[in-house]
């Protein structure tokens, strides 16, 4: 059992079909259909999951579920607005404010120094590596709008600058 609603994977299943008929995918010649990949790519979401572990259920390999959830992955990317549309879409909905913070993700090692010759996605705050997305959010919490990643040694304030000040 997942406890994600059917219309959710019935949304991320549609648009993963309209991929593959859009890179002319052959009928049947992948192992997941659309509706499978989408709960493959759904439970890693919900449960944090190796995908090691994720492929072995589904009964593929690890090379094809990291194949797999990435393409999910870039296809639900691909539907997130950008700032000026959840900006633009706050506006209309005559949101008083909006609020804009930073988080720090946990990640693998990356490569990656910076001038001083320190590891970049090395987060001395946290004590491990990390990235360092912004987000704008209604005052409720939902979120709006979900920056790309910076390095975990750069500071919050820096990552907004980048991101988010200058369209605020």
């Amino acid at each position: 059992m997942l406890d994600v609603p059917r219309h959710v994977v019935e949304f991320l299943a549609r648009h993963l079909a309209a991929h593959r008929r859009m890179i002319s995918t052959p009928q049947g010649s992948r192992t997941l259909g659309p509706f499978a990949q989408a709960l493959f790519a759904l439970r890693w979401f919900r449960e944090a999951g190796s995908v090691h572990r994720l492929a072995r259920d589904a009964h593929i390999s690890q090379a094809t579920g990291y194949r797999y959830l990435h393409e999910a992955i870039d296809i639900l990317a691909t539907q997130a607005p950008d700032l000026h549309q959840a900006l633009h879409q706050c506006q209309e909905q005559g949101a008083g404010h909006v609020v804009l913070d930073g988080t720090l993700i946990d990640c693998d090692r990356a490569a990656g120094t910076n001038e001083k010759g320190n590891d970049e996605w090395y987060s001395g705050k946290a004590k491990h590596f990390a990235g360092n997305i912004q987000f704008l959010a209604t005052p409720d919490g939902t979120p709006l709008w979900v920056s790309d990643v910076e390095p975990g040694s750069r500071h919050d304030l820096t990552c907004a600058r980048i991101h988010a000040l200058p369209a605020l």
